[in-house]
């Protein structure tokens, strides 16, 4: 007989520990995910929700993902395959403000998505984001200010792409600048015909 398909509720605990959470206590560290603050999940708890979240009440799990201090840092909406998992995502996120967590994933076990809350939309993951790296975008507070107020110049592309391009001897040297800059007759446009009669539309001078 063939095994068994894995469902959700096993592809996202696989997920949620090769990402490095944990759902109980052993030599790696303290278990970081849980149901609600300061409850820990037993095995049969996270059993009796199905495979596939079938005897879930609502029919999706928020777990709650834990900092190193055991306050709460991501929420994880877990779904059964047969649902989106955007389906409910306001409701993630009022949930989420009421933990003061500032992340989401939302996952069926198939699709997930991440949502940093201060960031705009949830977008597709291909795995979960491990706590370091959840730390990292915790670090990272945006600034709308400095947007407004940061000066604009003609180069302000060419400094974010190559910062110390001013003192590159080949844009210090005319002769290379004007080539680098300039537009060789073979790059420009020609003559093409015009989309359903076949006629040629004009050069472009």
């Amino acid at each position: 007989m063939a095994a068994k398909e894995a469902k959700a509720r096993i592809k996202i605990n696989k997920l949620l520990e090769e990402s490095g959470w944990r759902f109980f206590d052993h030599a790696a560290g303290k278990a970081n995910i849980v149901l609600e603050p300061k409850v820990k999940l037993t095995k049969a708890v996270i059993d009796a929700f199905g495979d596939n979240f079938e005897e879930a009440g609502k029919g999706f799990i928020d777990f709650l993902l834990l900092d190193e201090n055991g306050f709460p840092l991501v929420v994880l909406e877990a779904k059964s395959e047969d649902k989106n998992p955007l389906v409910g995502k306001e409701q993630a996120r009022k949930y989420a403000r009421s933990q003061n967590c500032r992340f989401v994933i939302l996952s069926n076990g198939n699709l997930h998505y991440f949502w940093d809350l201060e960031q705009g939309n949830p977008h597709l993951i291909t795995r979960f984001p491990a706590p370091d790296s959840i730390k990292s975008y915790h670090r990272f507070q945006p600034n709308p200010q400095k947007l407004i107020s940061e000066p604009v110049g003609k180069d302000y592309i060419a400094l974010t792409q190559m910062p110390g391009y001013a003192v590159e001897a080949g844009w210090n040297n005319p002769a290379e600048r004007d080539a680098s800059t300039s537009i060789p007759p073979s790059a420009r446009p020609t003559s093409r015909p015009c989309p359903g009669n076949g006629a040629s539309a004009s050069r472009n001078t």
